[in-house]
C-alpha cells in the first residue's frame, strides 16, 4: 500500500510539472510586484521614465498566426477602467517585447506590429499614472495569441475595438499583475 501511494505521488508530480511546463506564459525581467518610477508615465502630474517593461512569453498554442499585448488599469476612476497599452499584429514568430518597446520614437517594437491609441489619447506606452492617494492600482499586461496574422486595425484604432476583435481572434491568453499607487505629496 506504501509502495502504491509513493509511486502514485511521483507520477502526479512529474504528470503536474510537465503540464504546468507546457502552459502559454508571459513573465517580464524588468516588473515585479509592484511598477517603479521607470514604469511610471511622465505627465498628468506623474514624473517616471515611462518606460515599457521588458515581456516575454513561451509556450503559445498551436494555431497561433500572431500576438497582441494589452496593459489595463481596471480601478481607474473613470467607470471603465484605462487602457495604459496596446501592441497588436506581433509576428508569430516573436516571442519577446523589449525594455522600452513602447517608445514609437525608439523602434523597437517588432516590425509590422502595430501600437494604437491610449487612453491618453496617444500612440505606444504609457505607464501608471493612478490620482495621488488613490491606492494600489492593478496594471493586467495580457498576451493574446491570435488564430488571425492581422487584425486589420489602424494605429488610430481606440481600445474598445481592439478589444472587440482581439475577443473574436483570441486562442489562448497570458497575464501578469502589477500594482502602483502614487501617495499625496
Amino acid at each position: 500500500m506504501k509502495k502504491t501511494t509513493i509511486i502514485l505521488g511521483i507520477i502526479l508530480m512529474i504528470s503536474s510539472v510537465m503540464f504546468a511546463q507546457h502552459t502559454f506564459t508571459l513573465t517580464s525581467k524588468d516588473l515585479g510586484g509592484e511598477a517603479t518610477i521607470n514604469e511610471e508615465f511622465n505627465g498628468f502630474g506623474c514624473t517616471g521614465k515611462n518606460q515599457s517593461p521588458q515581456l516575454s512569453w513561451k509556450n503559445a498554442p498551436e494555431g497561433t498566426k500572431s500576438f497582441a499585448i494589452t496593459m489595463y488599469d481596471p480601478d481607474a476612476p473613470t467607470g471603465s477602467g484605462w487602457w495604459h497599452w496596446i501592441v497588436f499584429d506581433i509576428p508569430s514568430n516573436k516571442n519577446e517585447l523589449v525594455s522600452n518597446a513602447g517608445n514609437l520614437k525608439l523602434n523597437l517594437a517588432p516590425e509590422g506590429s502595430i501600437q494604437s491609441i491610449t487612453d491618453y489619447g496617444t500612440n505606444g506606452y504609457g505607464g501608471p499614472c493612478p490620482p495621488e492617494g488613490h491606492g494600489l492600482h492593478q496594471y493586467i499586461i495580457t498576451v493574446y495569441a491570435l488564430k488571425t496574422n492581422n487584425l486589420g486595425l489602424s494605429k488610430s484604432t481606440n481600445p474598445a475595438v481592439v478589444g472587440y476583435y482581439l475577443w473574436n481572434n483570441t486562442i489562448a491568453k497570458a497575464s501578469i499583475v502589477t500594482y502602483y499607487k502614487r501617495s499625496k505629496v
